[in-house]
């Protein structure tokens, strides 16, 4: 590959990578001058890209929105299909894969134009993706490419939240980064109206639309994403101890659990003698421990707190109608 041609790819994906570049900023980037750097923009106009250049003080270079879709090795159908198995992916548990399909998403579904959307959005409704009661809740895809750009052009965004009690507030955040932990999507961010960081499930979020206001990059306390989230999911709820009549292996297969503390709620099953286990989490409210406890499929032996006790108390008491020989069938 000659020089002129790769450098000419190395333009491409800068330009992809945020939403606009400063002229000189982009030629030192490139190690070039402003003269070849305008030839190199207009080989890739020549190649079908839509590269938009503004004049004037803080001009620069930037992929066009909404023209047609720029010439890769895929034709239509196949940028559809690709589009929609990226969505897909990007609900995925495995680590690595859809924090990458986000980011391709950011960089497709911009320059597609409005009817390969149409077909995307009708392709993904009228299929059906089946998943475990453990997946990631449903998160609607195009909030998710817009928290994703904003986070990639550190572009201010606003959004109607709700919280986990069910409190609705507007929010103002500089975004910084996306993140999967235990099968959901966080965005950590700078909460304006806070003052202080905060991490938000996108689940949760509506209505996100970028301020097209650029901040300046923020690093994350700490510098990790994922532990910034766990660390916020530490704090509060039970802890919960339980000992089941059943093994762990097959305690662990019926709740999801591992032999580790999932980074959620801390909860793990381990191996006791005589085909027995115990069940731990570390946060978690009674109601929820209460339902693992169901699903285990085992007979409880043993648990505490009492706040737990007494709920499984109160929930014996509201089954036992349906089990005794008078209640009626329905």
């Amino acid at each position: 590959m000659t020089g002129t041609s790769s450098r000419t790819l190395q333009l491409l994906g800068l330009l992809q990578s945020q939403r606009h570049w400063i002229g000189t900023e982009l030629a030192d980037r490139l190690d070039v001058s402003l003269r070849t750097l305008r030839r190199d923009v207009e080989r890739l106009r020549d190649l079908g890209y839509p590269v938009q250049a503004d004049r004037g003080v803080g001009g620069g270079y930037q992929l066009a929105h909404g023209t047609a879709l720029p010439p890769l090795v895929l034709d239509h159908e196949e940028a559809v299909s690709v589009t929609v198995g990226l969505l897909n992916c990007a609900h995925l548990p495995v680590a690595g894969v859809a924090e990458a399909s986000v980011r391709a998403l950011a960089k497709v579904i911009p320059v597609m134009p409005p009817r390969l959307r149409q077909q995307v959005t009708a392709l993904k409704a009228a299929t059906t993706q089946t998943v475990s009661p453990w997946s990631q809740a449903n998160i609607d895809p195009d909030e998710l490419v817009t928290v994703a750009q904003a986070c990639r052009d550190s572009e201010r965004i606003r959004f109607n939240y709700t919280a986990a009690d069910g409190a609705r507030t507007q929010r103002r955040v500089e975004p910084v980064q996306l993140v999967t932990v235990d099968r959901n999507w966080y965005l950590i961010g700078f909460d304006l109206d806070r003052d202080d960081w905060r991490s938000f499930r996108v689940d949760r979020l509506t209505d996100a639309t970028s301020t097209r206001q650029v901040v300046r990059h923020r690093e994350i306390p700490g510098g990790d994403a994922a532990e910034f989230v766990e660390a916020r999911l530490r704090r509060g709820g039970i802890t919960v101890t339980a000992e089941l009549d059943a093994p762990a292996d097959e305690v662990r297969s019926r709740t999801g659990l591992g032999e580790t503390p999932d980074a959620r709620n801390g909860g793990a099953v381990s191996e006791l003698e005589g085909g027995r286990s115990r069940l731990t989490i570390e946060r978690a409210t009674p109601e929820w421990a209460a339902f693992i406890l169901g699903i285990s499929g085992a007979k409880v032996l043993a648990t505490d707190p009492p706040e737990l006790v007494d709920l499984l108390h109160e929930w014996s008491s509201r089954f036992a109608g349906a089990t005794s020989a008078e209640s009626a069938h329905c």
